[in-house]
């Protein structure tokens, strides 16, 4: 992985090292300006209340920290 500092004006991303490459690379935009992020789409704490948790599992049988254990296995 490169990581390289830019910035973005007018629809147009300007780095500010040259990259020297011959094939074509995937790249990650990260805006780092705060008025930037909606904040609706920003998570809060109310957003992982252990009431709401609960709720949402309440039809799991079983147990969850075995289950996301297994899943991770199979991912690997």
């Amino acid at each position: 992985m490169i990581a390289v500092i830019g910035t973005y004006e007018n629809g147009i991303i300007r780095l500010e090292k040259k990259i020297d490459t011959k094939k074509t690379l995937k790249v990650i935009v990260t805006f780092l300006d705060e008025e930037l992020q909606n904040d609706s789409m920003r998570l809060t704490t109310n957003d992982f209340s252990f009431r709401h948790s609960r709720q949402k599992t309440k039809r799991f049988k079983g147990n969850l920290s075995d289950s996301v254990i297994e899943d991770r296995r199979i991912e690997l």
